[in-house]
C-alpha cells in the first residue's frame, strides 16, 4: 500500500466534515444569539436615546456627573450641574443614560 492510498482512505468526505462541524456551528449560533443580539439591541436603544435628547432632560454621564440638558448642539451637549448654574460642554457619547429618581431606584432596608 502506498502513502497516497492511505491518505485517500483517511480523508473524510464533505458530508462527514459538515456533520463533524455541526456542533461547533450550533454553539456559535447559540453564542451569537445569547451574546451579540442583546448587545446590539441595547446599543440601538442608547443611540435612539441620544438622538432624542432635549432641553430639560436629566441625565448622568459616563463619569458619574448628574445634570440637566440645557442645549443640544449636534454631537455636543451643554449640561447644567447643580444649583450653582455651572454649565459644561460634553460629547453626546459621554452620556450614559437618564437620571433615575430615588423613588424609581427601589429602596432596600
Amino acid at each position: 500500500m502506498s502513502i497516497g492510498h492511505l491518505l485517500a482512505q483517511a480523508a473524510p468526505s464533505l458530508g462527514e466534515t459538515l456533520i463533524q462541524m455541526t456542533p461547533m456551528l450550533m454553539i456559535f449560533a447559540i453564542f451569537y444569539f445569547i451574546w451579540f443580539v442583546p448587545i446590539r439591541k441595547k446599543q440601538k436603544a442608547h443611540d435612539q436615546f441620544l438622538d432624542e435628547l432635549k432641553k430639560g432632560d436629566r441625565v448622568v454621564t459616563n463619569g458619574g456627573l448628574y445634570g440637566e440638558v440645557t442645549k443640544v448642539e449636534g454631537a455636543v451637549v451643554i449640561l447644567r450641574l447643580g444649583p450653582d448654574n455651572v454649565r459644561i460642554r460634553i460629547s453626546k457619547q459621554a452620556i450614559a443614560g437618564r437620571e433615575v429618581a430615588p423613588a424609581e431606584k427601589g429602596t432596600t432596608t
